[in-house]
């Protein structure tokens, strides 16, 4: 539902819900909801699989598919048969004679063959077989048939909202945070090892992929229940980053200020030890999908900047967004304000005049390897910062 303001020298437009296309991309995949949270909102369970080897992935299911490809003909060929000699000996019965078949009257007696067990088991091959998706709550092991596809290092298990008003679409999962994922797996060596911050984690979707090579992630964000669910997204996938001993931590952090949040009473406060060691080893920082609203833009800029001069080394920054066009009746045309605004504040950061760091932006091309299921659109961007240290 979206409403105008009446006076039209100045309209604004209000939606109540903000949705991400991600999943209507992905109709095959089921989505359980699991439980509501803090506020109401239902919370699904979606499972991303990891598309490590593509041409092995398609191997393996096309001997699956010739298998039962296999199978079904074979089936199809033993009903042939039973079905051949039941006609078979139909027809014995007409060369006896029409004689037998009538009844006292002369009349011709119909006999009816009953259904065979080969009848059945051909219907049954006919009918698609339904299983209905229970909504459950509080299962781990919902998806238990997918689980057996998959070994557990193929999947990424992520609690999010598939629907909320502009504020919370922090708890959805956006196209931008696959495409930095897809970035990370395709250069696992240059992020093995690191110390990694992320602001605006969101569902930690990005932050967990960046946890199986990485070193340390501080995975950061503002809300309460939106930290909470992250958290729980990053215990669900706990075994990814064993594999590569990597470690996730989710913290409050909060762009409007210029502080870390350290209140001991806060459940994402950071510690002292946490600040000095994000000071002492961070070299990346990253975000996807947070330029939405030009004041939040300006607000992740003088967090990265203030971020930047408190590090002891040079850092990389890795900023992956979508442009999203809309018709605005201020301009009569299809526009991308947000984006635009990106890019002039992107422009600021690099002619900035500053003695302490130097800020180098370039685009990445996005002709790497897609190990997520989602579609790379052209409005898809993914940008690099480096800010080296000059002293």
């Amino acid at each position: 539902m979206v409403d105008v303001t009446e006076e039209m020298d100045n309209p604004t437009f209000r939606s109540d819900t903000v949705l991400s296309d991600v999943h209507l991309h992905c109709p095959n995949k089921r989505h359980l909801m699991v439980r509501l949270n803090a506020v109401g909102q239902p919370v699904f369970l979606s499972y991303f699989k990891l598309l490590w080897n593509t041409e092995d992935s398609a191997s393996e299911k096309h001997g699956r598919e010739a298998t039962t490809e296999e199978h079904q003909y074979r089936s199809e060929d033993e009903l042939c048969d039973k079905d051949r000699n039941n006609l078979k000996r139909e027809r014995q019965l007409n060369i006896e004679g029409v004689e037998a078949l009538l009844d006292d009257d002369g009349d011709l007696e119909v006999v009816r063959r009953p259904r065979s067990a080969s009848d059945l088991e051909a219907e049954d091959l006919l009918r698609d077989k339904v299983y209905p998706v229970i909504l459950m709550k509080g299962k781990e092991d919902a998806f238990e048939d997918e689980e057996q596809e998959c070994t557990c290092s193929d999947v990424v298990k992520i609690e999010h909202t598939m629907a909320t008003p502009l504020e919370d679409v922090g708890k959805q999962v956006w196209r931008a945070a696959f495409l930095l994922a897809d970035y990370i797996l395709f250069k696992r060596d240059t992020f093995r090892c690191c110390s990694v911050l992320e602001l605006g984690g969101g569902t930690g979707i990005t932050s967990i992929i960046m946890g199986t090579v990485a070193k340390r992630v501080y995975c950061t964000d503002v809300g309460e229940d939106l930290l909470a669910m992250c958290e729980q997204n990053v215990a669900l996938n706990k075994h990814l980053m064993e594999l590569g001993r990597g470690e996730v931590k989710v913290k409050e952090l909060d762009w409007l200020k210029d502080e870390f949040c350290t209140d001991p009473e806060a459940p994402y406060s950071w510690s002292e030890e946490e600040i000095a060691d994000l000071h002492d080893q961070c070299t990346v920082i990253m975000a996807a999908d947070v330029f939405y609203d030009d004041d939040l833009t300006d607000a992740l800029f003088r967090t990265l900047y203030r971020i930047t001069h408190n590090l002891r080394n040079s850092c990389t920054i890795y900023l992956a967004l979508e442009k999203r066009l809309n018709f605005t009746l201020r301009h009569m045309d299809v526009t991308c304000e947000a984006y635009s605004h990106f890019r002039n504040t992107l422009n600021d950061l690099e002619n900035l005049q500053d003695r302490k760091r130097k800020y180098t932006v370039e685009p990445i091309k996005l002709d790497f390897c897609q190990f997520l299921v989602y579609e790379r659109t052209e409005q898809l961007e993914l940008w690099k910062i480096i800010a080296e240290q000059l002293t």
